[in-house]
């Protein structure tokens, strides 16, 4: 039988193959059309905000990586595959008739341009694609800066190791890359065209084969040799040891000498590789190869693990004790936990001060906040949202405040435009992006007030029905809001300006009920050419962006308006925290951001995992802003942003001129930072220590105050941040569950300050901590949040270990259990008990804590009036415990020691404005055959309906008579349960 041959693939016309072309065109085309309409849009907007070096910069130094890593990796393949065919056998057997290389063969030397480019071609794109991401990794590498301070073990300074190693590293792991995927391509290459065959005894190997093989595989052990000298550094960041991070005493003692000494081997094998290519003798590579993988399991793995198991284990705590001081020492130098910031005192937690004396205490005592921001926003909502289409962020923000020549806490929230509230017959595209296309207002609360019916104290900046502003204690000027946290859709985009751009009244925009706006401000990118009308309207999908009359030449278009999205994307190098907060400056709403400089790799400190160390009970749902879970070793608060509401304009401002990293990121993007010296003392006077950068320190501070390296390796002293007890009440789901187990978050205070007991209060965050395993107070953590020295430094009270000092979780116990009849009698008038933040306060030698409770209607009694108000404070001061309607009596029945009856009724204001709401409990048992009892009881009754009639109403003068027929019902009831004795109560009038 003849033999056939080989059959290729079917010749294409060339009617085919110019389809095939535009077919592949159109379909690049495709894909490439919404990058190329991002990156004009993105060009625009960085005009729009001044930053347009940022977007160049960023994108050349994409561009040239793509380039030089596409061009390096594809060239290399490119050659390589070259040399293999140019040395191919000029005769190739074939090994059968049916020999399924020989097709192969043949398809590929009918189309050599299309398989020997587009093969290097993809893989070089492929390549530079995946290469762009570390962009930031060469920018630091051409900018790093000296940090001052060198590692315990090199002696090299730490900016090799952050700026340097990790981009020598980058490059070497390209390397191996174009070495391994030149090899495999010079291999299939040899083999296909013969140069390799496997027929016969043993096979058949190519002069030309094996040098080019030989050579490649020599190369590829020289970079492994290279790897080893990489990798002694890397042992500094190793996390092999549970008790601490960093080179183990194994590590110094075993695997770096092992590293050097498999470089050596590395260096004989290569040079073994290179012999063997021309000695024409595959013996002595394979002999090396076999060298290199025994000495590998020998030397690099089975000695230092005989060390480990026979000698350091048995003595961990002594051997592990030097890598342990280097690692204490140097996670609190990344962390910024050092000498420098923060402070140790002892506190006894015995009372130094009378009873009079604490009552008097002006800078904690009458500065205790009794509204809970996590709590308030459907108050915040119900009270002051104005319209449906208003709305606050859900985590409301504390910020201070001087008030006629008082400086206090305010719970403050700027109100949005969310045009997801809008009614169904108001949805459409018009309404959505070119009538309600602004907040208006500023809405505050004094955090230690509360009116007489329970809910905060507004004070509102706004404009008037008139279209004029109203201004509240806190005076804004201009109360239209942009830009904000409920922007952060993608396609929550705001076309504004009217159709001269002249006169504000001849805008479409919505401003009050009576007027309407035209946009005055700076913000947004022009959309009036029809250019740049097409764009955005292919870019969204959107039509009626070019065809709505009302866009005009003066037309501008607002997005990327979330105030988070605006600073990361003027500073992609920044990791910012999760809350950025409203503030008032100079009459002008503000969103203030705090930006921080983070390295994945510091010598000797320990990686921190970001979402994990800030998760709380706060953000323990999915669903709220939070950070991701990336490691990091290194953090400062460097940079402090600012986003104006009205304008966008961004602004950032550097605020730790010594961090090595910031200089490193100025000198990438110069002019991009301002200098400190340039924050005007109105703005400095609202920055606070961040929420996300203290609870990542506390979390640290809570093992790293331990010193003692056989102390710190048996974990003795080790603290921990409790459990938040006030998360839910009595929870049900597991999200409950997980919320109640969840972190303590930290909180804004306005007290006096541990620092510098001088009598004034100042703003801090503090938070609690517990011993290891236990719910008992450790230690009380503080850092100063008021402009100038002392801002960012840290106290850190610690408690006695030979007293049981209650923390967080035992406190909500005790309060729980005092006064779980008045709580039970809460839920048996159809309302629901939310606890609000557990603070612990030092006063007078001891601790005070003060728990604001909250009352609602449950959701299946009025689902639409649902919304805390303040009913009771919870109070406890050196084992006395106070449950009342206002603060004032909650403090005087904790000083008193004993917990008196409470009865119900209005506040009193005391240091505060409170309100109760209706719980009543009683002493002794009920006289039940009494008439005067069974009237008493049916008053109560009458008075209860009466009260959630006048909540449900809103009626707050039907809700103060009610309390009050409450009150004397109440009465009315002791007196016939005990009519020999006057009952006890507390908290009647005002």
């Amino acid at each position: 039988m003849a033999n056939r041959p080989p059959v290729g693939l079917p010749t294409l016309s060339r009617r085919s193959r110019i389809l095939i072309v535009v077919g592949v065109i159109v379909l690049i085309g495709l894909i490439l059309s919404s990058r190329v309409l991002s990156t004009y849009i993105d060009w625009l907007w960085y005009g729009e905000v001044g930053f347009r070096s940022v977007f160049t910069t960023t994108l050349l130094t994409k561009l040239v990586l793509f380039l030089v890593v596409g061009v390096v990796v594809g060239g290399l393949v490119w050659a390589n595959l070259l040399v293999a065919y140019r040395s191919r056998p000029v005769f190739v057997p074939l090994s059968g008739p049916d020999d399924p290389v020989s097709r192969y063969r043949m398809v590929v030397s009918r189309r050599l341009k299309l398989f020997g480019i587009g093969i290097p071609v993809i893989v070089g794109f492929l390549s530079a694609v995946t290469a762009m991401n570390d962009w930031q990794q060469a920018q630091l590498f051409l900018h790093g800066t000296s940090f001052g301070k060198t590692d315990p073990i090199f002696n090299i300074d730490v900016g090799f190791f952050v700026f340097t190693l990790p981009f020598y590293e980058w490059m070497l792991n390209w390397l191996f890359v174009s070495a391994a995927l030149s090899f495999f391509g010079a291999l299939i290459t040899h083999y296909l065209f013969g140069a390799i065959r496997f027929a016969g005894r043993g096979g058949q190997l190519s002069g030309p084969a094996r040098i080019q093989l030989s050579v490649i595989a020599g190369v590829f052990v020289l970079f492994k040799a290279v790897a080893y000298f990489f990798d002694r550094y890397d042992l500094l960041f190793s996390q092999s040891n549970p008790q601490a991070f960093g080179a183990t005493y194994t590590a110094l003692n075993a695997v770096m000498p092992a590293k050097l000494i498999l470089l050596c081997i590395a260096v004989f094998c290569a040079a073994a590789f290179f012999a063997g290519a021309f000695l024409r003798n595959l013996q002595l590579p394979a002999i090396a190869t076999a060298l290199l993988v025994l000495s590998s399991l020998l030397i690099g793995v089975a000695w230092p693990a005989v060390l480990q198991q026979f000698s350091v284990a048995p003595n961990a705590n002594e051997k592990e004790s030097v890598p342990i001081t280097h690692n204490i020492a140097a996670t609190k130098d990344a962390f910024g936990l050092g000498d420098d910031k923060v402070s140790y005192k002892n506190y006894d937690n015995k009372p130094t001060a009378s009873t009079d004396q604490v009552k008097t205490d002006v800078p904690t005592v009458s500065n205790a906040r009794l509204l809970d921001p996590s709590v308030l926003y459907p108050t915040f909502k119900q009270f002051r949202q104005g319209r449906n289409f208003y709305d606050f962020p859900p985590k409301l923000d504390i910020d201070r405040y001087t008030v006629n020549g008082v400086t206090s806490d305010y719970i403050v929230a700027a109100r949005e435009i969310n045009t997801n509230g809008l009614a169904e017959s108001q949805k459409n595209w018009i309404n959505e992006h070119l009538v309600y296309t602004h907040g208006n207002g500023f809405v505050a609360a004094k955090a230690s007030t509360v009116t007489s019916t329970g809910y905060p104290d507004f004070t509102v900046s706004e404009l008037g029905s008139d279209g004029k502003v109203s201004e509240g204690e806190i005076t804004v000027k201009q109360p239209r809001i942009y830009y904000g946290e409920l922007q952060g859709d993608a396609n929550d985009y705001a076309i504004v300006g009217g159709p001269d751009g002249q006169n504000p009244s001849d805008g479409q925009e919505y401003d009050t009920d009576a007027t309407k706006y035209t946009y005055q401000g700076s913000g947004g990118v022009p959309i009036g050419n029809w250019f740049n009308r097409l764009v955005f309207a292919g870019y969204y999908g959107e039509r009626n962006i070019l065809f709505n009359s009302a866009i005009t030449d003066n037309s501008k278009i607002m997005y990327y308006r979330d105030p988070a999205d605006r600073v990361k994307n003027v500073a992609p190098w920044l990791t910012l925290d999760s809350d950025p907060y409203p503030a008032v400056i100079d009459g002008n709403i503000e969103w203030i951001v705090d930006g921080y400089t983070t390295l994945t790799n510091y010598p000797y400190s320990q990686q921190t995992q970001l979402g994990d160390a800030t998760t709380d009970s706060l953000n323990a749902n999915a669903n709220t802003p939070r950070q991701p879970n990336q490691g990091v070793a290194y953090i400062r608060n460097s940079v402090k942003a600012t986003v104006d509401a009205y304008t966008g304009q961004v602004k950032l401002y550097a605020v730790d001129d010594t961090d090595p990293v910031l200089k490193a990121w100025e000198a990438v993007y110069p002019g991009t930072v301002q200098p400190s010296s340039d924050i005007s003392p109105q703005l400095r006077a609202h920055f606070r220590y961040p929420e996300d950068l203290f609870k990542v320190q506390r979390g640290l501070l809570a093992k790293y105050h331990v010193t003692n390296p056989q102390n710190f390796f048996s974990s003795v002293g080790f603290w921990s941040v409790p459990s938040d007890p006030t998360a839910v009440d009595n929870p049900t789901s597991t999200q409950a569950i997980q919320q109640q187990t969840s972190p303590q978050p930290p909180y804004y205070v306005m007290s006096g300050s541990p620092a510098s007991p001088d009598g004034k209060a100042s703003f801090q965050l503090t938070s609690p901590l517990v011993f290891l395993g236990r719910d008992f107070m450790s230690a009380y953590v503080s850092v100063a949040s008021d402009p100038g020295p002392n801002y960012g430094k840290i106290t850190v009270l610690q408690l006695p270990t030979d007293t049981q000092t209650p923390g967080p979780k035992l406190m909500q116990t005790q309060f729980i259990t005092t006064n779980a009849n008045q709580l039970n009698l809460f839920r048996q008038q159809a309302t629901n008990i939310k606890y609000g933040n557990l603070l612990t306060l030092p006063v007078g030698g001891s601790l005070l804590y003060v728990e604001p409770v909250y009352v609602e209607q449950s959701q299946s009694a009025n689902s639409n009036s649902s919304y805390p108000q303040l009913s009771r404070v919870l109070v406890s001061y050196n084992g006395g415990v106070g449950f009342a309607p206002t603060f004032t009596d909650a403090l005087n029945q904790a000083l008193s020691g004993a917990t008196p009856v409470t009865g119900g009724g209005n506040g009193g204001n005391g240091n505060t404005g409170t309100t109760g709401s209706s719980p009543t409990t009683t002493t002794g048992q009920p006289n039940n055959n009494s008439p005067d009892m069974a009237k008493a009881v049916a008053d109560i009754q009458a008075a209860l309906a009466a009260i959630k009639s006048a909540q449900q109403s809103g009626d707050f003068q039907a809700l103060g008579n009610a309390y009050k027929a409450l009150d004397d019902a109440t009465k009315e009831f002791n007196a016939a349960n005990n009519p020999s004795t006057n009952p006890t109560t507390t908290g009647g009038g005002r």
